[in-house]
């Protein structure tokens, strides 16, 4: 693509300059002249404007006008009665001259005002057909088109260095292209008309000249292309005036009166019209081209990541798709905690601090939690399946902490600022500064649920036997173990399966009830130290 459309180049606007040669010779027979010559001086008219040439095709003559006085041509509303209808000095833009004031007969039915004008005044208003100069289609024009591009200091002209006087003698547009001489006839039909008929009226024609040179010297081309088409309307009958056409008269004197021969021309003006570019390399605008298509490939990813939050795709495929986009690398300094609240959907993901609360950090970024329930397999860690056999049937996990409820807090322990549930209790660290609660309400740790999944003995001896068949008996296992089994247990339940790299945290509240539960002997704890956490892959059975 930017081979083919030359983008490495800087390019500059042509400038140019054109003139034409009109050559042919034709003969006419004028009614009340007989047979006239025409050379270019006659047809050429006078209507030679910049860039452009006349070529007449038709002609209206009106012959031995003098200065004089005459009736008016009748037209819709000229007529009168008497020379009250008549007012001396008065013009229009339709009269052919000033009245005098007096009603005078124009024929036999008709009386019009009399003008002071050149009589007689002409009164044919239609163009004969066929066009008395329809010869003119084998005419031809010599163009010139010089043409400069001044930032390169490049000169060149359509009449290339190769042509020579006998080129120019016989060449002609069917076999040669390049050719800069034309048979007006054959212009005309390029542009999709028939000479025959718009010789009639006339009319305009574009004559289109385009360069787009390339001055690489390894692919240096510039050479003119030339095209044609109808500038003006072509239907009579959709317009008022149609065509194209202009007076001129020629005089003499006779006895010693002046007189004139009145000319109503009609005929074709040929509009050349010349435009173009010239490129030449630029090492500036290939890196500019290289830095605008790399900044297309960036917005790419935004528009990608834009329909994926819109409705054309479902939530799981946006869920996928971020979470495929990029790569976590973790980092060591500032970790990544994961935190769930029983009043939220969703997990929040929030940084570390070593001075703020964790309840009170605001997320890095809000993710739907991915859950793992008891009745669905295929989403199940292997040991949460196992412990499915050992509940009771009417327990599910799915069940939420009533509302009502109020937490079971001990009115002798201080509740911290930050504890929305009443259970909590202070730490010295602000990454177990959390409750189970966004805003007010009841704990966690006094829903069924969380008794059943998290605290119950015999589960969590399953679980362990489970992990492990040649632990030793299901009674004999450590306030150790059950405490961190019971720890796994609430993540499983709460979090479902984690965002890679993000560390679980459980709530002081639920800690705190499970080291009640299964306290340590010698009153130590290890606290909350952030580790990566692995889930289970299984088969679409549920087993391992």
């Amino acid at each position: 693509m930017m081979l083919w459309n030359r983008k490495y180049q800087e390019f500059e606007l042509v400038v140019s300059s054109v003139t034409a040669k009109v050559k042919g010779v034709a003969q006419t027979r004028l009614p009340g002249v007989g047979k006239v010559v025409w050379d270019v001086a006659d047809y050429s008219g006078s209507s030679q404007d910049r860039n452009s040439f006349f070529v007449v095709t038709n002609v209206i003559v009106t012959k031995n006008q003098k200065q004089g006085k005459c009736a008016e041509v009748p037209s819709k509303g000229r007529l009168c009665r008497s020379d009250q209808d008549c007012e001396e000095g008065a013009w229009d833009q339709q009269s052919h001259g000033i009245q005098t004031g007096s009603c005078v007969k124009f024929d036999v039915m008709k009386k019009t005002c009399e003008v002071s004008a050149w009589c007689p005044i002409e009164t044919q208003t239609s163009p004969p057909r066929p066009a008395l100069l329809a010869a003119a289609e084998n005419f031809t024009v010599l163009i010139k088109n010089n043409i400069r591009f001044p930032a390169f200091n490049f000169i060149r002209r359509n009449i290339l260095p190769q042509m020579n006087d006998a080129y120019l003698r016989s060449c002609h547009r069917g076999n040669d292209s390049l050719c800069p001489i034309f048979r007006l006839g054959d212009m005309v039909r390029e542009a999709g008309e028939k000479f025959s008929d718009m010789a009639v009226e006339g009319g305009v024609i574009g004559i289109q000249i385009k360069w787009d040179c390339n001055l690489d010297r390894l692919m240096q081309r510039c050479l003119p292309r030339y095209s044609f088409r109808r500038l003006d309307e072509r239907e009579s009958n959709k317009t008022l005036y149609p065509g194209l056409n202009f007076r001129f008269a020629k005089y003499n004197v006779v006895n010693g009166v002046e007189e004139r021969t009145l000319y109503k021309a009609f005929g074709i003006r040929f509009d050349v019209m010349v435009f173009g570019q010239a490129g030449k390399f630029s090492f500036i605008q290939l890196i500019v081209y290289i830095g605008s298509t790399l900044s297309y490939y960036a917005l790419t990813t935004v528009l990608i990541d834009w329909l994926l939050e819109t409705s054309c795709y479902s939530a799981d495929a946006g869920q996928n798709y971020s979470e495929r986009k990029v790569e976590s690398v973790q980092d060591r300094q500032q970790c990544i905690l994961c935190v769930s609240y029983v009043d939220e959907e969703k997990l929040r993901l929030v940084k570390r601090s070593r001075k703020k609360s964790l309840q009170n950090i605001k997320p890095v970024s809000v993710l739907p939690r991915k859950l793992q329930t008891f009745l669905s397999p295929q989403e199940n860690s292997g040991h949460l399946r196992a412990a499915l056999c050992l509940l009771q049937p009417d327990v599910s996990a799915d069940a939420q902490p009533p509302q009502d409820q109020k937490p079971t807090s001990d009115p002798k322990r201080r509740q911290p600022g930050w504890c929305k549930c009443g259970c909590c209790t202070s730490s010295a660290l602000p990454q177990e500064e959390l409750c189970c609660r966004r805003s007010d309400g009841a704990c966690i740790t006094s829903s069924p649920p969380f008794r059943r999944l998290v605290l119950d003995r015999s589960l969590l001896q399953a679980v362990l036997l489970y992990q492990d068949p040649l632990a030793p008996p299901a009674g004999g296992a450590q306030p150790a173990a059950l405490r961190h089994c019971a720890y796994r247990q609430f993540i499983s339940w709460r979090f479902g399966l984690p965002p890679d790299d993000s560390h679980p945290v459980v709530p002081s509240c639920c800690v705190r009830r499970i080291r009640e539960e299964y306290p340590s002997p010698d009153g130590r704890y290890s606290g909350f130290t952030p580790i990566r956490t692995v889930s289970v892959p299984t088969r679409n059975n549920g087993e391992l």
